[in-house]
This record gives C-alpha cells, sequence and structure tokens, in this order.
C-alpha cells in the first residue's frame, strides 16, 4: 500500500512540474540564433526585398530610404499583400531620440454610405465588401512613401525606387510558396479580371514553378511614373486614368477627387514602458500599440519568467489579460478623425492594474462575464470591429546609425480586391471590409460592429497593425511587426516576451509557436505544439476551450545585441528572410 501510494504521488508530482514548466526557457546549448550584422539590416517577406534594402543602406540611405525602397520592391516580388494599392502604418525613431509614426491607412471614397454593403431589408450582402471594385479604400501606400522619403530620406527619390523598378522589369525568380499561391488563384484571377492577361498568370495558361521569372512591365511603368512625378505619378495622369477607369468598369465609387485629396498623416506615437523597457507603436487608427502597451502593462506584475514559456500558468494569465484588452479594443477604438479615443485612460496605470483585479489564477473568467472598463461619461453605445483579413506583411529594418522603422501594410486580404488596374499592373486593396458593415451585428468572426468603426465618407478603419520599436535604457533595443489580422497585436506581445523574459535569442522568439485569443469567441486558437498535452489539461480543467488552428503570423524582428551587433529573427512561416552587412 505504501508503494501504491509513492508511486501516486511521484506521479502527481511530474504532472504538476509538467504543466507549470512545459517547454521552459530553450536549452542555453541549443540556442538558434538569426543573421548577426554589425551595421544594418532588413527583415521583410520576401528574399529580394531584403536585399534591396541593404542595398540602399549601403549606398549610405538611412532606414527611411530602405523601408521606402523595400515597400515598392514588395510590390513587384509579393503582390498578395506588398503594395502600391494599398496602405499601412510606419513607426520610425531616429538615432537623436525623436520618434514619430506615419498613418497612410487607406480611406473611404467620399461617396461611401454607412450601408453600402446591406441589402433592402437590412441584411449583408455576402462577398460585396470583399470582393470587386466596391470593397476598394482609397490607397494610402504611395503617398505615405513619399511623406516618409521628404521628411527623413537622404538619397534621392528616384535612387530609391530604382531597384523595384529593375526587378519589375527585368523580373525575378519565384518562390516554390509563390508559384504554389498563383496557381492556386487561377480562377479568381481570371474571373475578377475577364479578358485582360495580369501578370500573375501565365499566357499560355500552364503552371508556375519554383524558379520561374516573372516580369510585370505594367507595373515597372507606373513605378516609373511614381519615380519621376512623386505623387503625382500615382494620383493624378495615367495612373489615376487607369484607376478610374478600372472602378468604372467595376462599378466603384471612388473619385479623381479622392485619389487627389488623400493625405497620409504624421501622429504622435503610443508609448509605454514594460519595467525598463520602453515601448513605441502605433496609435489609432490603429489599435495594435494602444492594446500591445496594456498587454505589457496587465502582466507586469507577474512572475512570467518564473512560470516559464508557454506552461498552463503563462499562457492563462497572458490569456486572461489579452480578454481584458480586446473588449476594451471592441468598445472605445476607431478612427481618431471621427470619434474622441480615451487614450488617456485606456493607459493609465491605475485602470490597467485594475482590469486584472478579478484575475483569478485557477479558474478562466467566461468571455461573457468580461465587459470593457468604465469611464465617465461612459460611451452611449459599443464600438465594435470587423477583423482585418492576415494576408498583410512586416518589415523591420535598423541603418548604421541606429536609426530604426518599422512598417506593416496590407492589401488586407491575399490580393485585395483580386482586381489589376488595366494598364498599370497591380492589385488594389479590398480594405472597405474592415469597417463595421453593419453596426450592432456580429460579423463572422463573433466580433461586434458599432457606430466607431461605421463606414463614413473620407474615414479609415480600424486595424490590428502594430509596427513597434522599442528601446532600454534608452538605447535602440527591439524593432517588431506582423501580419495576422487580430493575431498581430497577440503575436507581438508573445515575441517581446519570448526575448525579454524567456532568455530567447530573436529568432527563437520569432520560431516558437503562437496562441490567441481576441475576447470573443471564448477561445484560444494555437497553432500545433505552441502547448503540449498536459498544459491543454490543465488549461481546460481552468475552463479555457483549446482549437488548433494553422500558423500564426509572419513576424520579422530585429534585436540589438549587448554588442551593438544586429540579429535578425525572419520567421520560417513564409519566404521571410533577413539581410545585412
Amino acid at each position: 500500500m505504501k508503494s501504491i501510494f509513492i508511486i501516486f504521488f511521484i506521479l502527481c508530482f511530474v504532472f504538476f512540474f509538467s504543466c507549470n514548466s512545459h517547454q521552459g526557457k530553450p536549452k542555453e546549448e541549443t540556442h538558434i540564433q538569426g543573421l548577426i550584422a554589425d551595421s544594418g539590416m532588413v527583415v521583410s517577406a520576401h528574399p529580394e526585398a531584403s536585399k534591396v534594402g541593404v542595398e540602399i543602406l549601403k549606398k549610405g540611405g538611412n532606414a527611411v530610404d530602405a523601408a521606402v525602397a523595400v515597400q515598392f520592391a514588395l510590390a513587384v516580388v509579393y503582390p498578395n499583400a506588398g503594395n502600391i494599392g494599398g496602405g499601412g502604418f510606419m513607426v520610425v525613431r531616429m538615432n537623436d531620440g525623436e520618434i514619430n509614426s506615419l498613418d497612410f491607412r487607406e480611406k473611404a471614397p467620399m461617396k461611401a454610405t454607412r450601408d453600402m454593403y446591406l441589402d433592402n431589408d437590412g441584411n449583408i450582402v455576402p462577398n460585396l465588401s470583399t470582393q470587386g471594385l466596391l470593397s476598394v479604400g482609397v490607397p494610402g501606400s504611395v503617398d505615405g512613401m513619399v511623406r516618409a522619403h521628404e521628411k527623413y530620406g537622404k538619397l534621392p527619390w528616384k535612387d530609391v525606387l530604382q531597384r523595384a523598378i529593375d526587378l519589375a522589369e527585368q523580373g525575378f525568380s519565384i518562390t516554390q510558396r509563390q508559384a504554389d499561391e498563383f496557381n492556386g488563384m487561377k480562377k479568381e484571377f481570371i474571373k475578377w479580371n475577364k479578358e485582360y492577361q495580369v501578370s500573375l498568370l501565365k499566357k499560355d495558361t500552364a503552371d508556375w514553378k519554383e524558379g520561374d521569372t516573372l516580369v510585370q512591365k505594367e507595373l515597372a511603368e507606373t513605378l516609373k511614373l511614381i519615380r519621376d512625378n512623386g505623387r503625382e505619378g500615382f494620383y493624378s495622369g495615367k495612373t489615376a486614368d487607369n484607376i478610374l477607369k478600372e472602378i468604372k468598369r467595376g462599378k466603384g465609387i471612388i473619385s479623381l477627387d479622392d485619389l487627389k485629396n488623400y493625405q497620409s498623416v504624421w501622429r504622435a506615437p503610443i508609448t509605454g514602458w514594460y519595467k525598463d523597457y520602453h515601448i513605441i507603436s502605433m496609435p489609432p487608427p490603429s489599435s495594435g500599440g494602444m492594446a500591445l502597451v496594456q498587454l505589457m502593462n496587465m502582466v507586469e506584475n507577474y512572475s512570467i519568467k518564473d512560470f516559464w514559456f508557454n506552461t498552463a500558468k503563462s499562457i492563462h494569465l497572458m490569456v486572461e489579460a489579452e480578454k481584458r484588452v480586446f473588449a476594451d479594443r471592441a468598445e472605445y477604438l476607431g478612427d481618431p478623425d471621427f470619434i474622441s479615443v480615451p487614450v488617456k485612460q485606456l493607459l493609465d496605470s491605475i485602470y490597467i492594474i485594475s482590469r486584472m483585479k478579478d484575475f483569478n489564477t485557477e479558474k478562466a473568467k467566461p468571455s461573457s462575464e468580461i465587459s470593457a472598463g468604465v469611464f465617465s461619461p461612459s460611451p452611449s453605445e459599443r464600438v465594435g470591429v470587423r477583423q482585418e483579413k492576415e494576408q498583410t506583411t512586416h518589415f523591420s529594418i535598423v541603418d548604421k546609425w541606429k536609426n530604426a522603422v518599422a512598417v506593416t501594410t496590407t492589401l488586407n486580404g491575399s490580393y485585395g480586391s483580386l482586381v489589376f488596374v488595366q494598364g498599370s499592373g497591380f492589385l488594389l486593396n479590398n480594405e472597405m471590409d474592415d469597417f463595421s458593415a453593419k453596426p450592432g451585428v456580429p460579423n463572422t468572426y463573433g466580433l461586434i460592429g458599432a457606430d466607431a468603426n461605421a463606414i463614413a465618407p473620407g474615414k479609415r478603419m480600424l486595424s490590428s497593425m502594430t509596427p513597434t520599436i522599442m528601446e532600454k535604457d534608452g538605447k535602440l533595443f527591439m524593432v517588431v511587426g506582423t501580419p495576422g489580422g487580430s493575431t498581430i497585436i497577440t503575436s507581438v506581445f508573445q515575441t517581446i516576451l519570448n526575448v525579454v523574459e524567456h532568455g530567447m535569442t530573436m529568432q527563437e522568439a520569432v520560431n516558437v509557436k503562437k496562441f490567441h485569443h481576441q475576447w470573443k469567441p471564448d477561445t484560444i486558437y494555437a497553432e500545433k505544439d505552441a502547448a503540449d498535452s498536459l498544459a491543454v489539461f490543465a488549461l481546460e480543467k481552468k475552463g479555457h476551450h483549446f482549437v488548433k488552428r494553422n500558423p500564426i503570423g509572419r513576424t520579422d524582428a530585429i534585436l540589438i545585441l549587448p554588442n551593438g551587433k544586429l540579429e535578425g529573427g525572419a520567421d520560417a512561416r513564409g519566404d521571410d528572410k533577413s539581410a545585412g552587412y
């Protein structure tokens, strides 16, 4: 009997230890380090784009010059998300300590209306906001790059754009992943572009294969117009005419005035602290920066390091924080040019601590019992979001002066609206789907929509993009971001903690499996092997619900090492690549 008791005790101990120390820190002898560079580094979604960025740095360009070059290169080599027909966000930290953020998010056309995606009975018309020309927001990428270069660039504008033109005109070798994607999208490209021979379709209708050369002559000519004429090469003249012809063919509503009047906006970044680390991230209309700072502050007073990596304890804490942050996101965030966003209240340390007062270390709190925090006065209506699609892209850049840039950019869905601009050779976004098509009604992701993110003329749609830069002791420490829709916020959150608390290298922090909770639905979405079976069992006993899903994010990041060298973390979930010198 005594031996049975001893065996039972040992099994209980093993079970407890497994649940609370699963995976832990990677062993010292098995550390995997990313590319190390002495002077400058670029990490992006495609090897060619990263190479272009480093070439600019070697020529004496700074991080902003390289960012502009990479943005245009991605429009050529990564057409499912890299773009000149979409928009995004940029966070900048200069070596003198200056910080800034650029909002080049798309805007609703002036003819847009609140109920434009509803039928006569007030129901949402399927696919109307996601496919075709009515889904297109006014593109912001070209204006954004022009404004960024005007403010911070060193090299001549023409020099910065030339490599993208060369890639479009002379072609580049596609990867196996791209060959598979282009072949898989063949029917969709034909459907939405009729008789127009788009560059991503082979003329003989044969399938693409790895190593084939993709040439995009029309896109090259469009880039030359932008090179020679700046923003006017896109928002007026031949390119604008071609956009408007396409819009008219597809019964869209963008006008010439929409194009001419588009302006990106410099905004004060969201800033906050996690212990000794200073966080610099994107403000609204991105929810990313505010949500990230809230998350970091909610877990700051707990021993994440002692909980170890992706154990039942650490996942439980992080998920419970995520529930509360996403509840606040749904209530309060939208375009600050149209609504009052309570930034100070949401980032107040006392408020953030109060949000975790009902946190129970042993039991999950159902999302149905969690609501947004209350301010005085409280908003009269719920504010919700439509979850943006996950086919976004991010790139991180640091130059030899330790200037840093984080950019997240998107067409929204993979290949955006699926419509190419005939004669100009680029894809248009389907970003209008990020608005709340019918306020008050849950969308297909279970997220509630309301007035703060309702459609309005000239309004920017809410986003989860989280381009982020971190400092430690006043010095540059990390540049990080990822695609992934609502999982962007939680992926950046985990990646940072993996480095600062779990002692991972930048590459390890990017590589490891991720999980995600967005308040509603009340579900933990996790990559395969993000947590072992014992940890999952322990979490389910606490009341959590697990669902396995496809890979989360494609994080691209740079870590400044104690010796001043740079380590790149390029996500193996895609073709992402670090390049440096």
